[in-house]
C-alpha cells in the first residue's frame, strides 16, 4: 500500500466516513490514477477536470459520477491539502425557492372569502 493511499484512507477514518463509502472512495482514486498511469499526487487541476469531464461525457450513472467526484475531491483537498477551483462551491444558475414573492396562506384565505 502506498503512503498516500494510507494516508487517504486514515484521513477518512478520521472524518468518520463508513467502510463502503472509504471502499468506494478508493476505488474513484485507484480508477483516475490507473486513467493517467501517474500517481494522483503529480497530476494537475485540469488533468483531473477533464477525467470528471469525461465521465460526464462517457455517460457514467449520475449516482456513480458524484462518488468518484466525492473520492476525488476528498483526496486533493483533504489529504492533499489542495484548494482548487474545481472543487469549490459555485453559485447555482437557478434561482432559490425564495427569491419570487408568493402568496402567503392568509391572504389566498382571504381571497377566496372576497370573491
Amino acid at each position: 500500500m502506498t503512503t498516500l493511499r494510507s494516508k487517504m484512507i486514515e484521513d477518512m477514518t478520521l472524518a468518520g466516513l463508513a467502510p463502503g463509502t472509504q471502499s468506494n472512495y478508493i476505488q474513484a482514486v485507484r480508477r483516475l490514477a490507473g486513467h493517467y498511469r501517474r500517481s494522483p499526487d503529480q497530476l494537475s487541476e485540469e488533468e483531473v477536470r477533464a477525467y470528471l469531464l469525461g465521465l460526464r461525457e462517457r455517460g457514467v450513472a449520475l449516482g456513480t459520477f458524484k462518488t468518484y467526484h466525492g473520492g476525488i475531491q476528498f483526496l486533493y483537498r483533504r489529504t492533499l491539502d489542495r484548494e482548487w477551483s474545481l472543487f469549490s462551491k459555485k453559485e447555482s444558475a437557478r434561482p432559490s425557492r425564495g427569491v419570487y414573492p408568493t402568496c402567503s396562506p392568509t391572504l389566498r384565505f382571504t381571497r377566496s372569502w372576497a370573491a
